[in-house]
């Protein structure tokens, strides 16, 4: 089993199944010819390694973001303002589980394209979708735990939920227009192997022999899809350490008790946040790296090396496990998300036995009562307490 078409491609998982490069310069004698056969071969145990990989980062990414967006819509104490983000973010790793990892997949064991010209165009523009949500995502809600650390009275508006659906929903709509444009422009590419006699026909977003679009791609997604919101997001933590170094070291003696608690509280999203930005920014670096060495390196020559190839399969790996470590994540970060967790995996959908009212149950809802002139307000005690958006996620 060949593992030439593999490293031929681009490393740019927003295509999976990129374009195939000329090997005419570098396969033009028969040592090359050898040495690719050699070095570029995939045993049968390295493919079952490689499977076994994939279908775990599948089966893990499913398990984990279905059971996260189905406790956000079941448990409406989980309906906060960061977690509807996360539940987006949820939404976009499924769509990159269930489309780019197995069209990825197939390129190990056949050399051409498999889903026609339709499904180059509809998988490009998902594949791209989907990335874009991710990060932007993260980027926006960077921006939102800043915006809680400096006026969270604003964050307690009636219209709050509301604000934060119509923030992801422009997330999506840019997302898309961004993949837009690929959608349009990629197509089937014939390239022929002379030493082999034989082509391929892969999908990518421009011809193979169009070498200065293949850099100003590379260089255009790892800018619009990692460096910049990167800085942004950096931008955005710099300045809620610097908020939160204020607020503790400002804080009067009379405040500290209620206050600390609100600002742990923040402090504990925000380090929830900082963590799933952590974990793209690590999982999708080798793939941004290895894809502009392959743009700016591949018009003499193509490395066909037994390491090229190693890493070519660990960056895309990594890049995929990105899309299943984030309810896990939060697992580890989130005691009420862990509970719920637990109780969605043991399937454990009874509920507890009703307990009969009692006044010395201090966990019993009750209303409390104020009357203010002519005018009477309710309100319901639950054991939700006002910071619960900080707290649940």
């Amino acid at each position: 089993m060949s593992g030439a078409s593999l490293l031929v491609r681009n490393a740019d998982l927003y295509e999976c199944v990129n374009a195939t490069e000329q090997l005419a310069s570098s396969t033009g004698n028969q040592t090359g010819q050898e040495s690719w056969s050699e070095d570029a071969s995939l045993s049968l145990g390295t493919l079952c390694t490689i499977y076994a990989a994939y279908a775990t980062i599948i089966s893990m990414g499913l398990l984990g973001n279905v059971i996260l967006v189905k406790v956000f819509f079941k448990i409406k104490s989980m309906q906060t303002v960061p977690n509807i983000f996360i539940t987006s973010l949820a939404f976009g790793d499924l769509l990159l589980l269930l489309t780019c990892v197995p069209v990825d997949a197939a390129c190990y064991i056949v050399d051409t394209w498999l889903f026609g010209r339709t499904g180059c165009k509809l998988l490009s523009f998902i594949q791209r979708t989907s990335v874009g949500v991710s990060v932007f995502t993260l980027t926006v809600l960077s921006a939102d735990r800043y915006k809680a650390i400096v006026k969270p009275l604003e964050l307690h508006g009636a219209d709050a939920v509301l604000k934060t659906c119509c923030k992801v929903a422009c997330i999506w709509i840019i997302s898309m227009l961004f993949a837009a444009p690929e959608a349009v422009s990629s197509d089937l590419y014939a390239f022929h192997v002379p030493e082999k006699n034989t082509s391929l026909e892969t999908c990518a977003p421009y011809p193979v022999s169009e070498r200065v679009l293949q850099e100003v791609h590379s260089l255009v997604c790892f800018l619009i899809f990692y460096i910049l919101p990167l800085v942004i997001i950096s931008i955005y933590y710099f300045l809620i350490a610097k908020t939160l170094f204020k607020s503790t070291s400002n804080m009067p003696a009379e405040e500290q008790g209620h206050a600390r608690k609100q600002i742990e509280s923040r402090k504990r999203v925000a380090k929830t946040v900082l963590v799933l930005v952590g974990l793209f920014a690590f999982c999708w670096l080798p793939n941004h790296i290895l894809y502009l060495y392959r743009s700016f390196t591949y018009h003499t020559s193509i490395d066909t090396s037994a390491f090229h190839l190693a890493a070519t399969i660990f960056s895309r790996a990594l890049a995929f496990s990105n899309s299943c470590v984030n309810p896990f994540a939060l697992y580890w970060l989130s005691k009420s998300f862990r509970q719920h967790f637990k109780k969605e995996l043991l399937c454990c959908k009874a509920k507890k036995p009703a307990r009969r009212p009692s006044i010395t149950q201090n966990n019993t809802p009750s209303r409390a009562m104020s009357v203010t002139g002519s005018e009477i307000s309710v309100t319901l005690l639950t054991d939700y307490s006002i910071t619960k958006e900080e707290e649940s996620v």
